[in-house]
This record gives structure tokens, C-alpha cells and sequence, in this order.
């Protein structure tokens, strides 16, 4: 490893690595609890591209030597090198055994049931899948509902892929196996379980 990769790998953490993380946990965690609720993810880390600042927060927290991560997008080696020191999580080269898949914008939802989908018996061995939009609003409006929305909640995401929707409707009918989705842009993001329901507006 160069010096100047050592030093992206190394310096990009938590500015503050226990209340930092455990903030960031809570954030992350009200979102999955809240979906379509947006939590801003900025200030914690620092990473290389194509990690978002919202992307490599959600990786620091939950990725870890036992959740490992698949990179849909290319994988520059300070981004391998970011993510193997700051979580301890191995990237993976296929997809099939990946706890959080990374996205590449506009990925083809018609290939997401390559990554874990999970068991009846183990449903939380599925993958999570982070997807990268343009913007978190000044889309098409979405109806969601389901666990956690009282009655139901509105999402415009701008940049979706073709056959999103339908995508999402199938995954959900796979319950309790299913992804997880987490729409990231920028420092923001947005959680689907994969109980949310998702529907034209």
C-alpha cells in the first residue's frame, strides 16, 4: 500500500470515534425504524469515491469482519483500502455472499436477486443493498406503508432505475427473506425495509 493510500485508509474515520459511532447508530437505525424518514449522515467520516459521505457512514457502523461488503461500482483501491481498515469487513468479488451490497446509480433492479435474499428460517442472512440517487426529493411522488408508518408517508427520490417499483413489490412479497434498500444521496438517506410497501402516488 502507498504512503498516500495508507493515509486515505487511515485518516478518513470517525472524527470522533465513540460518540460519533454511536450517534450515527441511532440516526441509522431510526431510519429503519421510520422508513422513508430522511437522516442526514454528513460529518462523520470521510471517505474516498464513489462512497458518499451517507454511504461510508452506513459501511463505518455496520459493515464488520462479519458483514462483509460487494461494490457494484468501480472498485478503486483506496476505496477497497478505506473500507478494509475502517471496518474490518472484506470486499468481496462475488455477490452472493454479501451482508450490504453498494449500488452502482441506476442499477438494474432485475439484478438484485443475486445478493442474499436470506431464509424463512434465517431471513437477517440477506443482503442490505444501498443504492445511490440523484436527490432524496424532486422525483416522482411514492405512497409508502406498512410497519412504521402510521397511516402512510411520501418520497419523491429522483433517479431511480426502471422497474423500481416492481422490484420492490416482489421483494416484499418474499417475506420474511427480502432486502433491505437504502436510498443514499449525498450526506442523506432513506431506508425501504423490505415490509414497506411502495406504490405510485
Amino acid at each position: 500500500m502507498s504512503a498516500a493510500l495508507s493515509t486515505t485508509a487511515v485518516s478518513g474515520g470517525f472524527n470522533d470515534p465513540v460518540l460519533g459511532s454511536q450517534a450515527a447508530f441511532r440516526r441509522i437505525m431510526g431510519a429503519f425504524a421510520e422508513p422513508g424518514t430522511t437522516i442526514d449522515l454528513g460529518g462523520f467520516v470521510s471517505a474516498p469515491s464513489p462512497l458518499t459521505p451517507a454511504i461510508a457512514t452506513l459501511l463505518a457502523t455496520l459493515a464488520d469482519a462479519d458483514a462483509p461488503v460487494f461494490l457494484e461500482t468501480d472498485d478503486a483501491a483506496e476505496t477497497l483500502a478505506w473500507i478494509a481498515f475502517q471496518t474490518g469487513a472484506a470486499v468481496l468479488a462475488d455477490p452472493a455472499d454479501a451482508a450490504f451490497a453498494v449500488l452502482s446509480p441506476m442499477s438494474d433492479p432485475k439484478r438484485w436477486e443475486r445478493y442474499p435474499l436470506g431464509t424463512d428460517v434465517y431471513p437477517d442472512r440477506s443482503a442490505t443493498l444501498i443504492l445511490s440517487v440523484e436527490a432524496l426529493e424532486g422525483g416522482a411522488s411514492l405512497t409508502l406503508s406498512g410497519p412504521g408508518i402510521e397511516t402512510t408517508r411520501r418520497i419523491a427520490p429522483l433517479g431511480l432505475p426502471a422497474g423500481f417499483i416492481a422490484a420492490r413489490a416482489a421483494n416484499r412479497a418474499l417475506f420474511p427473506r427480502g432486502h433491505d434498500l437504502v436510498l443514499a444521496a449525498g450526506a442523506h438517506c432513506l431506508v425501504l425495509p423490505r415490509t414497506t410497501c411502495v406504490e405510485e402516488a
